[in-house]
């Protein structure tokens, strides 16, 4: 029996399982691996929405070039406010889980729970709105080499109304994002380079706890490689690491 509410557990085998509100589709053959999708969540949502919309009332994409701005409309009133704070908390639980590609839209928005806007409003509508469209969007992962991680980890430069800069992050180990980040970084930079810079110094401590977490598992960590596209974040990475070593 499952505690106090006398639930009795049940033992599921086979290819599709259910668990906290997700679904777990296993594939096996060539590209197996399992797809993680969240229907229920993402459903209720849409269907649970201030905005009313039909099945017509989609957005192709997240967001649109005034995510970061701030806005001019007038403070949301106590109903709409809880509804913004409650709807952006449903969020964060969707992307957690089954639905990284919301992350930065997310990150985003939480920062504004305080006092939002009419702005506010409309950005989380265009959410609401994209995963109306993308309702059985979910996450696909797939493990090419259990001992290869990748990072992928970039930033905006300056996006924030007071100068911060914007950090993104995700790490695989073949297909999917097995950990994504995306969050405002918490000093001003002078340039990209330093924006980038500071990027890698956030997600750094993530990249070692991955490597130290599955060699505490019993697996073995040939390479933890890091991407990225700026040269000369690059080279100061390389350079501050020979220091070091050199020490």
């Amino acid at each position: 029996m499952y505690g106090k509410h006398g639930k009795e557990d049940k033992c599921v085998r086979g290819n599709h399982h259910e668990y906290l509100g997700m679904t777990l589709d296993f594939v096996s053959g060539k590209t197996r691996g399992v797809k993680v999708t969240i229907p229920d969540q993402v459903t209720g949502m849409i269907d649970g929405s201030p905005f009313y919309l039909s099945k017509c009332d989609t957005a192709l994409t997240l967001a649109s070039k005034n995510l970061f701005e701030v806005g001019t409309g007038k403070i949301l009133d106590v109903s709409r406010k809880e509804m913004y704070h409650s709807y952006v908390a449903k969020a964060m639980f969707t992307l957690k889980r089954a639905r990284p590609d919301i992350h930065q839209v997310v990150a985003v928005l939480s920062t504004r729970v305080k006092q939002p806007n009419d702005s506010d409003w409309s950005k989380l509508k265009r959410l609401i709105m994209y995963l109306n469209g993308t309702k059985k969007k979910g996450l696909f992962l797939h493990i090419d080499k259990v001992n290869v991680i990748k990072w992928w980890v970039d930033a905006s430069f300056g996006v924030h109304p007071n100068f911060w800069s914007h950090t993104g992050a995700m790490m695989t180990m073949g297909s999917g994002a097995f950990q994504s980040s995306s969050k405002k970084q918490k000093l001003n930079t002078r340039s990209s380079n330093e924006s980038e810079f500071v990027a890698l110094y956030d997600v750094s401590v993530h990249i070692m706890w991955t490597k130290l977490f599955l060699e505490h598992q019993g697996y073995r960590v040939d390479k933890n490689i890091v991407f990225q596209d700026n040269k000369t974040s690059m080279l100061l990475d390389k350079w501050f690491e020979e220091c070091r070593q050199e020490k």
